[in-house]
């Protein structure tokens, strides 16, 4: 069967060059840092006060919320199509465990008002790229690399860059960097950030439609301006620790990238160049670990810092992806006396040992070349290997075509790894056995000769709660020749989260395997559609009103939801085509 995951090895790679987008994006005039901190230069300073002296940076002035989210579909619209783009579901399931205190921080802290929760879109993206860089895109995009995620050791180093883009987010830094372009023509920016974007596919193209757009006099305010740089951080970090992570995080992420700076400039950590560290960022940040540390309350910290109410990596209900950063109930996230949100009394979502594989898991998949794989398979196999080294080499096996190899290395990780992390665990072992194809319920595998393992494993996953789960599950019981299976969990969750365009995929599938093909082209449409793919979920929708009439007569309620469907796309369609019109004019 054809697993949903990682290629053995992906397609040649396009330079994916956010920090390239982000810089035509965040350019940060001066007038604009003055405006920020001093009222009498239009800055607003009701807020101030609120937040221990921070400006204020609302939606009073500058573009509108609507406005900005539009920017941003147009942009993730073309990032899903790059082949960087990586929707993995395990990883996905672990940042959005670490996102979802730190969005529920920021909420009851007042950060983010209901109107940003509400309207902008919150969402997850992971690039395949090995660059250590994570980047926020206006109406609320945010991504992460593989690269950042494989070089930190703790989960509360991850959070710490989370939080700060984070908090570019809530104090609306990029919509106010954009709109104040106001004076650029529409088809001027639009060119520029489409010049942006084509830096994925060839830098010498990106930099003359730069060039072409009138955007050399912007090359020299390319990053974050120093106020916003510190702003985020000083939001960041209180996120951070009202979210009930350690403050040290921030710090440590800060030495690991000053480090790694006075070591090389290769280009491997761009984070530097859109968020360039100073001595006094460093400084400021130290001097808070204190005063973060004589307010924390016992047994709060990186083991403990799921929101009550969202479930680890479980999107909230009515969210609309899988990778969908959603926000808590307020009630739930209603901050304690030392204003921190509450924290589970024991939780092993976000635990250093699950930091460890998922931290194995974005080495492994950022890798293009086998030298490196084989390296990693040779060091795990070794009987002091650490449970994070043990994960790499069972990937890497997978990876390399060495399908038992891998699974041998999956049972004795199993079999070793701490209980906060047995459930990546488990994952994995199901992922390697559903990659190879299963023949009457079988695994065809020494370690799971007679399929008990593999059937065990996906009853365990379909009656999980986490993406990931679900849709390794439901892949397993396409494999073991149970779809029904499949098509119950599957129909619930893409209910409630209507852009999960892997979920959409898997179902189509499933459809498929129960002959029933009207409804998997449906669900093959509906992929498309959440991926923003207007043009090709609407060529699907004809598709299936063109099926025989037998077929389009044997489900009447579903051929009158892709009739309604296809007329909803085909709106959506003919309003981007005009919008785009407009910017030309």
């Amino acid at each position: 069967m054809r697993l949903l995951t990682t290629p053995r090895f992906p397609p040649p790679r396009r330079l994916f060059s956010v920090p390239v987008l982000l810089a035509a994006l965040v350019a940060v005039p001066v007038s604009l840092t003055n405006a920020q901190t001093n009222p009498a230069a239009g800055g607003a300073p009701g807020a101030a006060a609120a937040r221990g002296g921070l400006p204020s940076l609302g939606d009073e002035q500058g573009m509108s919320i609507a406005a900005e989210r539009r920017l941003g579909d147009r942009i993730a619209r073309d990032i899903y199509r790059d082949p960087d783009y990586l929707d993995d579901p395990v990883l996905g399931d672990y940042l959005a465990a670490i996102w979802q205190p730190l969005l529920g921080a920021a909420r009851a802290r007042g950060d983010v008002p209901p109107e940003l929760s509400e309207r902008l879109a919150w969402e997850l993206m992971i690039s395949r790229d090995r660059r250590v860089n994570a980047f926020a895109l206006p109406g609320g995009y945010l991504g992460v690399n593989l690269g950042l995620l494989a070089v930190t050791e703790r989960p509360e180093e991850l959070a710490s860059v989370m939080a700060h883009e984070l908090s570019h987010v809530s104090q609306r830094h990029i919509a106010r960097l954009v709109s104040n372009q106001d004076r650029m023509a529409p088809w001027m920016l639009g060119a520029l950030i489409l010049g942006a974007l084509a830096a994925r596919a060839n830098t010498e193209v990106a930099n003359a439609a730069i060039m072409g757009s009138h955007a050399v006099a912007m090359q020299t305010q390319l990053n974050f301006s120093r106020d916003m740089e510190r702003e985020a951080d000083r939001v960041g970090f209180g996120v951070l620790t009202g979210a009930g992570f350690e403050g040290q995080g921030f710090v440590d992420m800060f030495d690991r990238l000053q480090q790694a700076a006075r070591l090389n400039d290769d280009g491997s950590f761009p984070y530097l160049r859109s968020h360039p560290l100073t001595s006094e960022r460093i400084a400021d940040m130290r001097a808070r670990l204190p005063l973060a540390t004589a307010s924390a309350r016992p047994g709060v910290g990186p083991l403990r810092s799921a929101v009550p109410g969202a479930a680890a990596g479980t999107p909230a209900a009515g969210g609309s992806t899988g990778l969908r950063l959603d926000l808590p109930a307020l009630a739930s996230a209603a901050p304690g006396p030392s204003g921190r949100v509450a924290s589970l009394a024991s939780s092993p979502v976000v635990s250093v040992e699950r930091h460890a594989l998922m931290a194995a898991r974005a080495r492994v998949l950022a890798e293009n070349g086998p030298d490196r794989l084989r390296a990693w398979l040779q060091i795990g196999q070794g009987a002091s290997a650490t449970p994070g080294v043990r994960y790499a080499a069972a990937l890497s096996a997978q990876r390399l075509g060495q399908r038992d190899l891998a699974l041998e290395l999956a049972q004795r990780l199993r079999g070793a790894v701490a209980a906060s992390a047995r459930p990546a665990a488990d994952a994995l072992m199901l992922e390697l056995l559903l990659s190879a194809p299963a023949a009457g319920g079988q695994s065809n595998s020494r370690v799971d000769p007679s399929g008990a393992l593999l059937a065990a494993l996906r009853d365990q996953a379909l009656a999980g709660d986490s993406r990931a789960d679900l849709l390794l599950g439901a892949q397993a019981a396409l494999a073991t020749g149970v779809p029904e299976r499949a098509v119950a969990r599957l129909q619930a969750w893409v209910v409630q989260r209507p852009r999960d365009a892997m979920a959409w995929q898997v179902l189509a599938r499933a459809h498929q395997a129960q002959g029933h093909t009207l409804r998997s082209i449906r669900a093959e449409a509906e992929s498309r559609a959440a991926h923003l793919d207007f043009e090709g979920a609407a060529d699907r929708f004809r598709a299936a009103q063109a099926l025989p009439a037998a077929q389009r007569a044997a489900d009447p309620m579903e051929l009158a939801i892709v009739d309604s469907r296809r007329r909803e796309v085909e709106r959506l369609q003919r309003e981007l085509a005009l919008e785009l019109e407009s910017e030309k004019r």
